[in-house]
């Protein structure tokens, strides 16, 4: 989910020209060039040696275990391998480099998945272990025109709340005809504002990794797997329409999809959302659907648990859904219904195909209410994590799911 924040004061902009001596600042923008080649790739002028292409870029050899620093690079545009940072937890999940069929899951060109498999296996061993692995560096595409990057980080793999089996997981995708794996990684960006050119060149002239102005974030997860994560909590939590809806036209596609499949029976939606708040919140336990009311939505209601299995407690919470085209807001009027059905200690969801006013926003906000507002945007982002990615994945999931009469 997005969301907005307090301004802040512009992050650092790197010319091209200055990248070969430059430290790597968090959020800091590094120019590309201007000749149209391979050669503005702004990557291999600050890290030398990693190459210009690709979403995994090394300094040695992950077949030979002889990597010293690893760059991961994400365009934020790949519909089908959404990776996504969670600025809020300090979260970052990366997909490998097997994202078609044709070659085992640890036979890809540049060996991104063999990397993944040793460095998430050798995080849970000794210090002496985590001393091997490959310090990552996290790099995103721009949003300016050209080859531009903005650094976001320090990354360690794995997380402080994610168990062994949620860092590192095998995942099916499927074309048309054939299915293959493919790694599904998170990664914890590290509370550590600056990376030094000196350590950089230290790494990359095979240096220990603790020594030559090593970041002490670096350090601790090294010698502990203490994670200390880089978080920049929510300050509002306020969305424009245009964040609240996908950006590009696949998203509106995946949208206008299930308007169209649930049009004239809208009522019927309600299974859906269910569906896609538990892809969202997989705590979520059992769920009844009410009788269709007299306006025409249905209600549900569920229990979201919370604790270990042995001791776990259920909160209640009461469901609501609004399946609308992408112009039709949702205004005061529905969401009160939903406040209006909560008791004490419960909260209240609301999924919507579209997005919610501005006033809305602010009355949740302001008044305190305990309810989440998935918008469209929220809708799409949960799909595609989950590989339903295209119109005809969709379709085919509705299908199956959610069957017409």
């Amino acid at each position: 989910m997005t969301h907005s924040h307090t301004p802040q004061a512009p992050q650092p902009h790197v010319a091209f020209e200055d990248l070969s001596t430059a430290d790597l600042i968090v959020d800091a923008l590094y120019a590309g060039g201007s000749r149209g080649n391979s050669g503005d790739d702004p990557i291999s002028k600050l890290i030398p040696g990693v190459g210009n292409q690709g979403g995994f870029r090394h300094a040695g050899s992950p077949a030979q275990g002889t990597v010293r620093l690893s760059v991961l690079y994400t365009s934020g545009n790949d519909v089908d391998w959404p990776d996504y940072l969670d600025i809020d937890t300090g979260t970052f999940t990366y997909y490998g480099d097997n994202k078609k069929p044709g070659q085992g899951l640890h036979e890809t060109s540049r060996a991104g998945n063999i990397l993944l498999r040793d460095v998430f296996a050798a995080s849970h061993l000794s210090a002496a272990d985590r001393a091997r692995i490959p310090p990552f560096l996290l790099f995103e595409k721009a949003a300016s025109a050209g080859r531009s990057v903005r650094f976001r980080g320090l990354l360690a793999p794995g997380g402080p709340t994610l168990t062994s089996d949620d860092e590192l997981t095998a995942i099916w995708r499927a074309t048309a005809k054939d299915r293959f794996q493919n790694y599904r990684s998170h990664f914890t960006v590290l509370d550590h504002n600056s990376i030094p050119r000196s350590w950089i060149q230290h790494l990359l002239d095979g240096g220990n990794p603790l020594e030559g102005g090593c970041p002490e974030a670096w350090r601790t997860w090294v010698e502990g797997r203490v994670y200390k994560p880089l978080l920049a909590p929510q300050t509002t939590m306020i969305r424009s329409k245009a964040e609240q809806l996908p950006d590009d036209a696949n998203g509106i596609a995946l949208l206008e999809e299930i308007r169209e499949y649930f049009r004239g029976r809208e009522h019927d939606f309600e299974a859906c959302a269910v569906a896609i708040w538990r892809l969202i919140a997989p705590s979520t336990g059992p769920v009844d659907l009410t009788r269709p009311s007299r306006d025409g939505g249905r209600d549900a209601i569920g229990t979201y648990g919370l604790g270990p299995a042995t001791s776990r407690i259920a909160i209640d919470f009461a469901l609501e859904a609004k399946c609308y085209s992408l112009s039709h807001s949702v205004g005061v009027r529905e969401v009160s219904r939903l406040i209006s059905r909560i008791r004490h200690r419960n909260f209240g969801v609301l999924v919507t195909t579209s997005h919610f006013n501005r006033q809305v926003q602010e009355e949740v906000h302001e008044d305190g209410h305990p309810i989440v507002l998935l918008a469209g945007r929220d809708i799409v982002d949960a799909l595609r994590h989950q590989g339903r990615s295209t119109v005809p994945a969709l379709r085919q999931w509705l299908e199956q799911s959610f069957p017409q009469p």
